[in-house]
């Protein structure tokens, strides 16, 4: 029986509470972090929180709800929602996660899992291309100048990873990008910071069931998931971290001091360079 006079909080309001006490150092103040340091957000910014209806969007929507309550900087929000073609099931435990959660979505439908059914060719990397074309787009006709994604510091690391390993360069996920054909839209990437093992930590503690996947893809098949590139570096990175526990940042690390007097080459748009250009010049 609740104390008299008590307040009794919502689940929503349990949620939110939780992000700025329980969950303060693994989320919020790297979500802060992130926010300050890469300067995701600026005054009368309108941003399109882009909602997978996955543990990692909805925890970026909640972030970013509170950010904008009790930040310094004043912003709009709209959490969007693109249906590309999910299950009744899937589709309406996206809408009840939001309503307990007390996000007010903007949800739209496309075809994009009819489209890219037939293709044999990475069909993942096609799906995610189409998916933020959409975002793109719909966020624009909405007036958003961003778009938010639920990237997180795993994520980030696991990109490195995987260009070195199989893309045979260097590079990595940046925390902001301007939209290459979007004019005036950016997209930023605010849990940069954040974990994911303390996005589980939340999602478990709270008992919310959010969508693993829905992809019908890997719906039909668990053995595509197991053959996954971004596993493997997954549980690469899991075994780092049982060997040692700066492994993880250190990788991250490594994309900030990158020592060009130290590499083979390195190129940026058209422009390639070899480490032979200034061998002569840099002579004793």
């Amino acid at each position: 029986m609740e104390e008299k006079g008590k307040r009794v909080l919502t689940e929503a309001q349990k949620v939110e509470q939780s992000i700025l006490t329980k969950f303060r150092k693994g989320i919020w103040r790297q979500f802060v972090k992130a926010v300050d340091e890469y300067q995701l957000i600026e005054e009368n910014d309108k941003i399109a929180v882009c909602m997978s209806g996955g543990k990692d969007s909805f925890v970026l929507a909640k972030c970013m709800q509170e950010l904008k309550r009790h930040g310094k900087v004043s912003f709009d929000l709209i959490f969007l929602v693109m249906d590309p073609g999910y299950s009744i099931e899937h589709r309406n435990l996206i809408i009840e996660n939001a309503k307990k959660l007390e996000i007010p979505i903007t949800m739209f439908s496309s075809n994009i899992f009819d489209s890219v059914h037939e293709i044999k060719d990475n069909p993942c990397y096609i799906c995610a291309r189409m998916r933020r074309g959409y975002l793109y787009h719909k966020a624009k006709d909405l007036g958003c100048n961003k778009i938010a994604l639920g990237h997180h510091f795993d994520d980030v690391i696991e990109t490195t990873l995987l260009s070195i390993f199989y893309g045979g360069e260097f590079k990595t996920m940046l925390p902001k990008l301007h939209s290459e054909n979007y004019e005036g839209m950016e997209l930023i990437r605010p849990l940069y910071y954040v974990k994911e093992d303390s996005i589980i930590a939340f999602k478990n503690y709270h008992q919310l069931n959010f969508l693993n996947c829905a992809c019908r893809f890997t719906k039909e098949s668990n053995e595509k998931e197991e053959k996954s590139k971004r596993l493997e570096m997954k549980r690469l990175i899991q075994w780092f971290r049982q060997k040692d526990g700066h492994i993880d940042m250190n990788i991250f690390q490594s994309s900030k001091n990158v020592n060009l007097s130290a590499i083979l080459g390195y190129h940026k748009e058209n422009e390639v360079h070899s480490f032979l250009d200034d061998y002569q010049n840099n002579e004793k």
